[in-house]
């Protein structure tokens, strides 16, 4: 098989779909992977590691959509890729549809088969693909949270840590989980007073284990969310619905009761947004804005500013799926794979995810039987 790699052009995204390690182990099962020039630069890899792991170079995006059966990515395509697409082309990547009706549509319209990453599921519920990057997040949301609170950032002047004499600062978190513990382990290594809500007693059960009595944990109402709220520092939305639109926990009536200067980082923005007031998605360029009195940052790739961590964390997550879909074709890969199955969005220009289809009220069509047309069309 063919894939192709492309240069992301998302605002400050600095990742790349694949490694020098990826293109190895691709090449030596005899598939050809085709890189844009200079498409590692933002990761710190360099055109000669590619060339050395067996990937061959082309000068353009145009290049490698025109050739690969694959689309390798980070993000989800910008409409500036949209047209550069193929009918029968496979797409691999994140894709967040149900914050994004547009690209949906324009993904069936293509006839392409769209596989996201954040889909793909375990029997026990993890998110192999999504999990890498959820931990990046998690830990950023508080290094991003605790540089917002200093004074000429616009926050109110707080050390999360605090000081020996000073009461720390207090970081809520809503939702338990990998973006919440790892946001939790965070901020309590900085010393803040720490409290996680989520919906799930099981998950909280979990976490008051794991940190010791170190953290506070509360069983998610709106009644308990609201007192917390307002207690804030710092609040990180943390939430999560596999495939869907993320639910608003937070009110706009809960945030006004907020510190002035207090800070908000909503790493469910991806999936639209957890948090009523986060009515936009925001840019590393530009990432924050401020509504009532409340700093507000919702950048949709946070990982993007630490390539160096997260394009290796990334690759080795997807690889093992990847290598399953060159080697056997999407089809058979899924027949044998039900995680993989699950993140089989669009198929052939048929909507596979049936979240995202009642989030937008489109026509839905099972895997099992958007799969069988696929084997039909091939023949």
């Amino acid at each position: 098989m063919i894939i192709g790699i492309p240069t992301e052009i998302k605002n400050n995204e600095n990742r790349v779909a694949i490694t020098p390690a990826g293109v190895h182990s691709l090449h030596g099962k005899g598939h050809r992977c085709l890189i844009q020039k200079d498409a590692g630069i933002g990761s710190g890899i360099t055109d000669a590691e590619y060339i050395g792991a067996g990937a061959t170079l082309v000068p353009d995006a145009d290049a490698v959509f025109a050739q690969a059966d694959l689309i390798l990515k980070v993000k989800e395509p910008l409409p500036a890729e949209y047209r550069k697409f193929r009918k029968g082309q496979i797409l691999f990547t994140y894709l967040h549809l149900a914050a994004n009706r547009e690209l949906t549509e324009a993904l069936m319209s293509l006839d392409v088969t769209a596989i996201a990453y954040e889909t793909i599921q375990l029997p026990n519920g993890a998110l192999p693909l999504l999990s890498p990057m959820s931990e990046v997040a998690g830990r950023m949301s508080v290094q991003v949270g605790a540089n917002l609170l200093q004074k000429y950032n616009g926050g109110m002047g707080v050390l999360l840590g605090g000081v020996p004499g000073v009461a720390p600062g207090k970081v809520v978190i809503v939702g338990g989980g990998v973006v919440g513990t790892h946001a939790a382990k965070m901020a309590v290594g900085l010393g803040a007073r720490v409290t996680v809500l989520d919906i799930n007693p099981s998950r909280l059960v979990y976490l008051d284990d794991v940190f010791n009595g170190r953290i506070t944990t509360l069983v998610y109402s709106e009644y308990t969310v609201a007192e917390q709220v307002k207690k804030a520092d710092l609040l990180i939305g943390a939430v999560l619905v596999t495939g869907a639109k993320a639910p608003k926990t937070v009110t706009e009536a809960m945030v006004k009761t907020m510190k002035r200067g207090a800070v908000i980082v909503d790493v469910a923005i991806d999936q639209g947004g957890s948090i009523e007031t986060i009515d936009r998605v925001t840019t590393h360029d530009n990432p924050c804005y401020e509504k009532h009195g409340v700093i507000h940052y919702s950048v949709a790739n946070m990982p993007g500013a630490v390539p160096k961590t997260s394009t290796w964390a990334l690759t080795n997550a997807t690889l093992p799926y990847l290598l399953k879909v060159a080697d056997k074709g999407v089809q058979k890969a899924m027949q044998g794979d039900a995680a993989l199955r699950g993140g089989l969005n669009v198929c052939n220009g048929k909507l596979t995810c049936e979240a995202v289809a009642e989030t937008f009220g489109l026509p839905y069509t099972p895997v099992e039987e958007a799969l069988q047309d696929l084997g039909n069309s091939m023949e």
